[in-house]
């Protein structure tokens, strides 16, 4: 039995663009909202040109983040469109934009315009640095990952700063917002109130630092960069085989007995070196090599399956495409198909990581808009009212 979308009925005005804002749109329309994303004419989202690769329609970065959405491509300039913008957020639920602070004030469509005339409208902002002191400087994800410090605790101990391999205070970032807004929506259904919230990348950042922030402001710690090492866990790290590394991570001391076992070396479990994890990372370097001689005698596939059946958390190190067919293999079904307005497939993307059980729902599966596809169906609706 398929149940009713959890945000049937919702009616978001998406003014974003790039990263964090649509991926927080598109969580949206995936549970059910109807996202109407409003874009610049001629160009649209800044994404629909972020390539190579593109698909037969866009970019693909534009496409991975802007499924299950309208779009309308309105002229800020032209009063005719402008006004029509103002409808929409009259209109909408949820308004969500990540404009530079005061762009959406100047042009009549800030929290306050807004909320004169929709009262309980939830109203998201995204910034890069919030609208105090860093309300004039961009928000670009790799900025914000070099300010903020995650560059910093990032890449090997003697080579150079690293960013991480996806736009990750993005994604974070548009992750919480989602919170945000599902939250204040929560609010609202209770109480009839509306909300302004604002997030920003470098907040975001911050609040997933987690262990390595708690270090700092916990006991003085200043992290640094370990490469592929655990700061507070031995043996959680790539270790080398055969043909290649393998990530290993034994989070307790059964865990590495288990190890220690099935590598045939038992005795290693009762060393005074080893005996607990405290002690494991202070003799980090010594137990890696005693690792290292025993797991070079076979292949990092080999040792996955029989470590992974003793019960020792392991994995070779594989390319998304080898993660996806992992993913497909437990059952997770990882991807959906897509389907454009005439029914007609569009590939397929990666699908919403919550799965609903029992009595759930589908999530939607329409591609991504052409740009102004839903242009004419949304005038006459904000022109009939």
């Amino acid at each position: 039995m398929i149940g009713a979308a959890p945000l049937d009925g919702i009616v978001v005005a998406d003014f974003t663009r790039v990263l964090a804002g649509p991926l927080a749109t598109m969580t949206l329309a995936d549970l059910g909202a109807r996202v109407i994303k409003v874009e610049r004419p001629g160009k649209g989202d800044d994404t629909r040109a972020w390539g190579p690769p593109y698909s037969e329609r866009a970019a693909t970065y534009f496409e991975g983040v802007n499924r299950n959405k309208e779009s309308i491509a309105l002229d800020f300039n032209d009063p005719h469109d402008l006004e029509r913008a103002k409808k929409l957020a009259a209109r909408a639920d949820v308004v969500i934009e990540n404009f530079l602070p005061g762009t959406m004030d100047r042009m009549g469509l800030g929290y306050e315009a807004v909320a004169r005339d929709n009262r309980s409208v939830v109203y998201a902002s995204i910034t890069g640095f919030g609208s105090g002191g860093g309300a004039e400087l961009g928000g670009y994800d790799f900025v914000v990952q070099a300010i903020g410090g995650l560059m910093h605790i990032t890449g090997d101990p003697d080579g150079d700063p690293a960013k991480v391999g996806v736009a990750v205070v993005d994604v974070l970032t548009g992750k919480d917002a989602t919170i945000g807004i599902l939250a204040a929506l929560r609010r609202r259904d209770a109480d009839g109130t509306g909300a302004r919230l604002e997030v920003s990348l470098l907040s975001s950042l911050q609040g997933a630092l987690a262990n390595q922030a708690a270090a700092h402001l916990g006991a003085g710690v200043e992290p640094t960069r370990l490469g592929n090492v655990h700061p507070s866990i031995a043996p959680y790290e790539l270790l080398r085989c055969a043909d290649g590394p393998l990530a290993v991570a034994c989070g307790n001391d059964r865990q590495f007995a288990k190890l220690v076992d099935a590598l045939g070396r038992p005795g290693l479990a009762d060393d005074e070196r080893f005996l607990t994890n405290s002690l494991r990372v202070a003799h980090r370097a010594e137990l890696r090599g005693v690792l290292e001689h025993e797991l070079t005698g076979d292949t990092a596939s080999a040792w996955q399956a029989i470590l992974s059946a003793a019960g020792v958390p392991t994995g070779e190190v594989g390319d998304i495409g080898a993660g996806l067919d992992y993913a497909e293999r437990l059952g997770l079904d990882p991807t959906i198909e897509v389907y454009d307005s005439r029914g007609a497939s569009h590939g397929r993307q990666v699908r919403h990581p919550v799965r609903w059980q029992g009595a759930g729902f589908e999530p939607p599966a329409l591609a991504p808009p052409r740009l102004d596809e839903h242009g004419d169906a949304v005038r006459a609706w904000l022109d009939g009212a």
